[in-house]
């Protein structure tokens, strides 16, 4: 029997290809958050001011840099946004399994996420109703034991 959709050996090239951006983009933002790289950008920024009297602050010398720092923010923007999403879906993974885990909670807030505005409203004011009585039910405890 023929596997459906895409070739064995396209599923392979895609699976190597995203998994190494996905090693690439934490890399590039790991290395990137590190006071190193700060610092380099620091010197950077002063060798092109530095720069300004020798280019006697022309056009050419404005361009450098804002095409520079327009072509790293562009591209940063990707790579950061490409590991906050595997970040916010760890935590996810990890919170549904604590719900799953914890025989208490409701198992119905699992996919949670996956649910309409109107719905996450409609029970964010039930949770809201439960924190109110919880605190009216905890005021009411702590009068009663400090008389």
């Amino acid at each position: 029997m023929k596997p459906k959709g895409k070739p064995r050996l396209a599923r392979l090239a895609r699976g190597r290809l995203v998994g190494s951006f996905q090693a690439f983009a934490r890399t590039i933002v790991r290395t990137s958050g590190h006071p190193m790289a700060f610092a380099l950008a620091i010197a950077s920024v002063v060798f092109w001011a530095a720069a300004g009297p020798w280019f006697r602050f022309g056009n050419t010398w404005l361009l450098v840099i804002n095409t520079l720092t327009n072509i790293v923010t562009f591209l940063m923007i990707f790579l950061i946004r490409n590991a906050q999403n595997r970040e916010s879906e760890a935590v996810q993974l990890k919170l549904d399994e604590l719900i799953r885990a914890t025989n208490a909670a409701h198992n119905s807030l699992l996919d949670i996420e996956e649910l309409s505005e109107a719905e996450l409203d409609r029970i964010k004011a039930r949770f809201e109703r439960l924190a109110r009585t919880a605190r009216a039910a905890t005021t009411t405890a702590q009068a009663a034991t400090s008389t």
